[in-house]
């Protein structure tokens, strides 16, 4: 089993996540002095940005994809042209988020059925996340070129950084300590707004000025119609992928939040330890992407099955230790974010419920990024789509609404979504036909078939 050359690329991919993680663990723990309104304002704008990134998530992986299998060929230069246009997209992306949060938040608050102390007190702060999230969308068009050439380290490094700066700031601003502003709760989105400007920064510097002497990332590069129509085209599936089970988190959520500003701060609580879970989960299945492209642009279709097999192998272990700590010690855990004995018992409840389940949702990462590394992006979109919408939102309706279960109900729904989509890229990673996959721009065949 090829374990070192897996957990070279995972360890500071799971690094970067974590940093990320507990990022928003930390702050969610100092604005959590704020009341549970604060929580949950903080949570259901999560749940809101999660949505804006998955729907310009799909430009970042493609560059991952592509610039992994043109660095197996040796085909860089393509690599960087794929990534210039990606950048473009990015601009344009830009200009629709910044429209959306200046003219929008409220809004979209009030769509989801928020109180309306939430919708007073959190439209500047939605506002805020969405100026913020300009940054990230870029951030991840670069940190995808650099893990598709195997730098994982740069991205931990720079994500590092910035997250410090966001702890930094979420102290600083929202209490007003060392000497700046007290804002409250718009210091802690500002301190979000900081910290993302600092990692894509970061990675702007690395691509453009560090790398350009080996890799050409600063020069003209000139128009290529079929590279532009395959990014916009790949882009779209993977974004839309992204977005189906992002949107459909977002009806969840409403689900949720029609339960209460206890059982949405419950819920909030509960994702966040959770995710010390799922980003790894992300983590080995950027390395799946990452190894099994390479493979790909190598001409080795069938190593490249092999490796995304042991990826997995190596990520479900890992999982299944980290699931058992949060089982274990999910009172001490919470502990840590709320002394609100309703919101404490039911996050307690819902964290040792997904202890084990999330590794369902590992099975997903893991073989979902090895897809995307094969190019098998359009298995990915039909999955996402029928089991988001006509599964889980419906089974997440009738046990909250319907069953009257309630966050258990809501939280049982979501994981029986989880376990049928991670199934279901674990069956399709084992029938693809292999010994025919080829790099996508150079795809004359379709081996992805039933």
């Amino acid at each position: 089993m090829n374990y070192k050359k897996i957990m070279a690329l995972a360890i500071p991919s799971i690094a970067s996540f974590a940093a990320m993680t507990a990022t928003g663990t930390i702050n969610l723990i100092m604005v959590g002095d704020l009341g549970a309104l604060a929580i949950a304002i903080v949570g259901v704008s999560n749940i809101i940005m999660y949505n804006v990134w998955a729907l310009f998530s799909g430009i970042g992986h493609t560059v991952n994809y592509l610039v992994a299998q043109n660095f197996g060929s040796e085909n860089m230069k393509q690599g960087v042209r794929q990534t210039q246009i990606a950048l473009c997209l990015c601009l344009l992306a830009s200009i629709t988020v910044v429209f959306t949060g200046l003219f929008a938040s409220k809004a979209i608050l009030t769509f989801m059925g928020s109180s309306a102390d939430l919708i007073n007190q959190g439209s500047d702060y939605l506002m805020i996340r969405f100026f913020a999230m300009v940054s990230t969308v870029f951030t991840f068009v670069f940190h995808g070129f650099l893990r598709g050439i195997g730098d994982t380290k740069t991205p931990m490094v720079t994500s590092i950084i910035g997250n410090l700066a966001m702890i930094f700031f979420t102290y600083a601003l929202t209490y007003g300590h060392a000497g700046f502003p007290e804002m409250g709760l718009p210091g802690a989105a500002w301190s979000v707004f900081i910290g993302e400007a600092t990692i894509v920064l970061a990675s702007a510097y690395v691509y453009f000025i560090k790398l350009h002497e080996k890799y050409g990332t600063r020069k003209k590069v000139e128009f290529d119609r079929r590279d532009s129509k395959l990014i916009v085209a790949e882009s779209s599936k993977l974004g839309a992928e992204e977005f189906s089970k992002s949107m459909a988190m977002f009806v969840f959520t409403i689900f949720v939040t029609r339960l209460g500003t206890e059982a949405l701060a419950a819920n909030e609580v509960a994702l966040n330890i959770m995710s010390f879970g799922f980003m790894p989960a992300f983590a080995f299945g950027a390395t799946a992407t990452i190894l099994v492209g390479q493979d790909i642009g190598r001409g080795d279709p069938l190593s490249a099955r092999r490796i995304g097999t042991e990826t997995a192998i190596v990520g479900s272990v890992f999982i299944f230790f980290l699931g058992l700590i949060e089982f274990l010690f999910a009172e001490s855990i919470v502990g840590l974010y709320t002394t609100d004995p309703q919101v404490s018992q039911l996050a307690i409840e819902l964290i040792k419920i997904s202890a084990f389940l999330q590794l369902f949702d590992a099975l997903f990462n893991f073989f979902a990024g090895g897809l995307r590394g094969a190019g098998d992006t359009s298995f990915l979109l039909k999955a996402s789509l029928l089991l988001s919408w006509l599964f889980f939102v419906p089974l997440a309706y009738i046990c909250t609404s319907v069953l009257d279960l309630k966050s258990m109900g809501a939280w049982l729904s979501l994981y029986a979504f989880i376990t049928a989509i991670g199934i279901a890229m674990m069956v399709r990673f084992y029938r693809i036909d292999w010994i025919h996959v080829k790099i996508k721009s150079t795809n004359e065949s379709n081996p992805f078939v039933s």
